[in-house]
């Protein structure tokens, strides 16, 4: 890399005061980037790139280079430390955020830089401009950074920035006019070719896929799916009839399902649908779901547990479909706070008899329920708490004013600003019962202790019941007793409906043991 850094010179030819405007400078700063602590090589590349904004004498054939090497500095520091983002330890709220700033921030100045560039580029040769050739690689390297940033933004649930889809798009046109949109290019350490065209249908289609509902994992492995099954979809310049997407590139606009044509034809807009790719991750999701092995020409990057793999396929083929789902129940609209609690022991609690629902001296949140349905509740948090709230967390609601307490669980998420956010909640059931259930092979000694639990009164299938039990506890070869009102019951197990880092919901059969 520091050889190609010495073939710099002919693009110094313009004075500037910027130490990178040097072209030893430059090979001095890349060879002094630590070497074993990624988060500082990261940082001191980050603060590189911030230093580049608003110095308006730094030409552009220069900066594009340097930006070129910068990128590729970062990247066996970028995938260590996305390693550490999803390891198998949990990471602490602000370990978690520490690692997303750096990467986020990167990602962020680097395409603001490259579309600098792209600003750059001349028709004429003329010394410092940026050459039209480089356009397709240029295009590329941009799409690929603005992708990047949004996935970040995408794993924090926003907030998103609409401008960063007007910036895509004056990259494809830009792309397009010069005829090289679909141009293939291959970027250094990365397998294959790309476009421009392909890295903006990546990212429109990530977009389209409305990911909010799965966990930072699962969204990136749904990029890594997208990216496979890419060739299937197709991309239009006009609405068909079957179209499910559309965006136009001149807007500051993410892209829209097609609910109707818009109101007036534009060139700018393009279309989407699922096409062949529906069908083919349909079939990968039938052979998950009958117990088969991911077929091994599907590269994800990665080895992924079968359930989560079976999570994303389900969601991608339920979203990027030709007939995406619509809400099963009509929203009302209202405004009324409620009191919230996370996690199950929260739960047991208010549910138990022996409290009668108090919540006295407990982690209470106060949420604004802004609509009401069926299946659940859309919230606005004026103040979103701490490291408990995500997809997939246990919560327990009572609306201002009521005794009662409901149960039900984060299903989307998405971030207004640093403190306000917007939840989807699924309502579980309006009645629940706290009980202490054992294994009942153990029942029967005294010293065991009871496993905290909530049986769902409603909601339920015939002759069945739901049981919310602490992460990793159901087991199909195991009955689990317990005792209420001094009569034993016995619950015989069916099928594990749902596991996530909070809770699992089990079904039950339940039998009188006298």
């Amino acid at each position: 890399m520091l050889n190609k850094v010495a073939s710099l010179g002919g693009f110094f030819a313009q004075k500037s005061d910027h130490p990178l405007a040097n072209a030893r400078e430059l090979r001095r700063v890349l060879s002094e980037l630590p070497k074993d602590n990624a988060f500082k090589a990261l940082d001191e590349i980050s603060g590189w790139l911030e230093s580049l904004e608003g110095v308006s004498n730094f030409p552009g054939g220069t900066l594009y280079e340097v930006l070129e090497q910068f990128e590729e500095a970062a990247q066996p520091h970028l995938k260590r430390l996305s390693r550490e983002y999803f390891g198998s330890v949990r990471l602490s709220k602000s370990e978690e955020n520490r690692l997303w700033s750096i990467n986020y921030a990167f990602w962020t100045r680097l395409g603001a830089a490259y579309e600098r560039c792209l600003l750059a580029v001349g028709e004429k040769s003329r010394p410092g401009d940026l050459p039209k050739s480089v356009l397709p690689t240029l295009c590329v390297r941009l799409m690929v950074a603005l992708g990047r940033a949004l996935k970040w933004e995408q794993f924090h649930y926003g907030p998103s920035r609409d401008t960063c889809w007007q910036s895509l798009g004056r990259a494809l046109l830009a792309a397009e006019e010069a005829g090289v949109a679909s141009k293939a290019v291959a970027l250094p350490g990365k397998s294959g070719m790309t476009s421009p065209l392909q890295e903006y249908q990546k990212v429109m289609i990530f977009q389209a896929a409305s990911l909010d509902s799965l966990l930072p994992v699962g969204i990136e492995l749904a990029e890594q799916v997208i990216a496979h099954f890419l060739p299937g979809f197709v991309f239009t310049v006009e609405a068909r009839i079957d179209s499910v997407y559309w965006v136009d590139l001149k807007l500051a606009q993410p892209p829209l399902r097609l609910a109707r044509r818009p109101a007036k034809a534009e060139p700018t807009q393009r279309f989407l649908k699922p096409g062949a790719a529906h069908e083919a991750m349909q079939a990968v999701l039938d052979t998950l779901e009958r117990g088969g092995d991911m077929p091994p020409e599907i590269s994800l990057g990665g080895q992924y547990p079968v359930k989560l793999l079976v999570t994303v396929f389900r969601h991608l083929t339920n979203y990027l479909s030709p007939m995406p789902p619509q809400r099963l129940h009509d929203r009302h609209r209202v405004t009324h706070r409620m009191s919230v609690l996370n996690g199950l022991v929260n739960a047991f609690v208010v549910f138990s008899e022996e409290f009668g629902g108090q919540a006295a001296g407990l982690p209470t949140d106060t949420w604004v329920a802004e609509n009401v349905s069926r299946g659940g509740f859309g919230a606005l948090l004026n103040s979103a708490p701490g490291e408990w709230l995500k997809v997939g967390a246990l919560v327990a609601m009572q609306p201002e004013g009521g005794d009662n307490w409901l149960l039900g669980v984060i299903r989307r998420y998405h971030r207004l600003s640093e403190k306000d956010a917007r939840v989807g909640i699924q309502a579980l059931a309006t009645k629940a019962l706290a009980l202490e259930v054992q294994v009942r092979a153990v029942s029967r000694y005294a010293a065991a202790a009871g496993t905290p639990a909530l049986m769902l009164l409603d909601g339920n299938e015939a002759d069945e019941f739901r049981v919310i039990l602490p992460p990793m506890t159901f087991d199909p070869r195991e009955s689990l007793e317990y005792v209420r009102d001094g009569q034993r019951f016995l619950l015989t197990p069916i099928a594990l409906s749902e596991q996530t880092a909070d809770y699992e919901l089990a079904r039950y059969r339940r039998s009188s043991l006298g």
